[in-house]
């Protein structure tokens, strides 16, 4: 029997349940082939992927450390995707996008005539540290909004009921890429990993600092590896822009036992004995598997830096009391709030989302997307977020005439290759 007739979904004539995964970065591809696996049936689910060009638009080897099994994803721009969601007739639409981009998609799929239209799912890819508001906002309309916590929970269905809007999207879950073998201490290994972020801190000031204190500790512990994981290789782009490049402070003698590492973060965590970062995501990776794990006070515990999401955690420290050999010890409240479950109850952390895509799935009809945002509620805010998009609320996407489209095409191929390769290595003349 076919899956879309059990869940009493019509059939449509295939086997299996279709989802479509629209990215516009590495990690938020990540984040979407991944949560697309585990909000999925069991059986018979077929993920197709897609990434937005632009900027962020990610390399093949940033897209192939996902790990996620599935195919590489077509380029396309917005109106693109629509139309492919038009014609190829998803059942599940995965919106893994920043906010406003999130915003268009759902008012462009509101717009088009479909005999059914797919269940929406979209989220964040990690910690959720700032413009809170407006991105949860932008995000409304979804079927699905996934909290990666408990209080991420509290804090978004808190939002949406503050302006009136309906709160029964959000739906709690976890980070879909959590996972790995228990932390367990090796002989004679120690290991320490710095976690690079492309944007935080922001200054080349404040970068060399902590360039500078991860050196130093590597001299101060010469028989500890020390090693500076970087997100991406020189012409990469990530989800943030990176205007100081940690690969390019690293100039004069470096300590032999210091090393700079690209990869995985989950095969770097494997052989890691304490994870130090000033905010990012891979701190709640790391605890998740028991890895010690501290987060840096030296440029103090402010929003722009993020680290003040870890107020209670136990994990604040410094760099001087790391030289002189501190391990920071998590609070256990903090981490089950944080949706960080090192007692094994992660997998079940998708089951409630699963759960509410399979119903949205069998509902004989689903209701019209409906926004938070609207030409009546935020006209002057929500046209400007539709036509960076070439979208308004009245249209179905643009169609594209096969010339332009392949000098469009043509133009960023050129464009990539400037950014990706041309410009750095006009940049490593400039600095002989």
């Amino acid at each position: 029997m076919r899956l879309s007739n059990v869940l009493g979904v019509p059939s449509r004539n295939r086997e299996a349940v279709r989802i479509a995964v629209l990215a516009d970065s590495d990690t938020r591809w990540k984040w979407g082939a991944l949560t697309a696996r585990r909000i999925s049936p069991p059986s018979d689910t077929r993920v197709t992927g897609f990434v937005l060009r632009g900027r962020a638009t990610p390399t093949a080897r940033q897209l192939a450390e996902v790990g996620a099994d599935v195919a590489a994803p077509r380029e396309v721009t917005g109106a693109e995707f629509l139309r492919a969601v038009r014609d190829e007739a998803y059942d599940v639409v995965v919106l893994a996008l920043v906010g406003g981009t999130v915003q268009a998609m759902l008012h462009g799929l509101a717009g088009m005539v479909l005999p059914r239209r797919p269940v929406v799912v979209t989220g964040y890819v990690g910690v959720v540290y700032e413009k809170l508001a407006d991105g949860l906002l932008l995000r409304h309309g979804a079927d699905v909004v996934l909290a990666n916590s408990a209080a991420d929970a509290r804090r978004f269905r808190a939002v949406y009921e503050g302006v009136g809007a309906d709160a029964s999207a959000v739906v709690e879950a976890a980070l879909p890429f959590l996972g790995g073998a228990p932390y367990t201490p090796v002989p004679d290994r120690d290991t320490v990993v710095f976690a690079a972020q492309p944007s935080v801190p922001a200054s080349r000031a404040d970068r060399a600092y902590l360039l500078r204190r991860l050196v130093e500790h590597a001299r101060l512990h010469p028989h500890r590896e020390v090693l500076l994981k970087l997100r991406s290789k020189p012409g990469e782009h990530t989800t943030h822009v990176e205007e100081h490049p940690y690969q390019k402070l690293a100039r004069g003698p470096l300590p032999p036992n210091f090393r700079l590492v690209h990869g995985h973060m989950g095969e770097v965590l494997d052989r890691t004995d304490l994870l130090v970062t000033v905010s990012s995501t891979a701190a709640l990776e790391a605890l998740h598997r028991g890895v010690p794990t501290a987060v840096l006070t030296d440029l103090g515990v402010r929003e722009v830096l993020g680290n003040h999401h870890f107020i209670g955690s136990g994990l604040l420290t410094s760099w001087d009391r790391l030289d002189g050999g501190h391990r920071p010890r998590p609070d256990a409240a903090w981490l089950a709030d944080q949706g960080v479950a090192p007692d094994g109850s992660y997998e079940t952390a998708f089951d409630a989302a699963r759960a509410r895509v399979l119903d949205l799935l069998a509902a004989p009809a689903l209701p019209p997307i409906a926004p938070y945002y609207t030409p009546g509620t935020a006209p002057g805010y929500l046209p400007g977020v539709l036509a960076r998009h070439r979208l308004d609320t009245t249209t179905e996407p643009p169609a594209t005439s096969p010339v332009r489209r392949l000098l469009r095409d043509a133009a960023r191929g050129l464009y990539r290759h400037g950014v990706q390769r041309v410009a750095p290595a006009i940049r490593r003349l400039g600095e002989l």
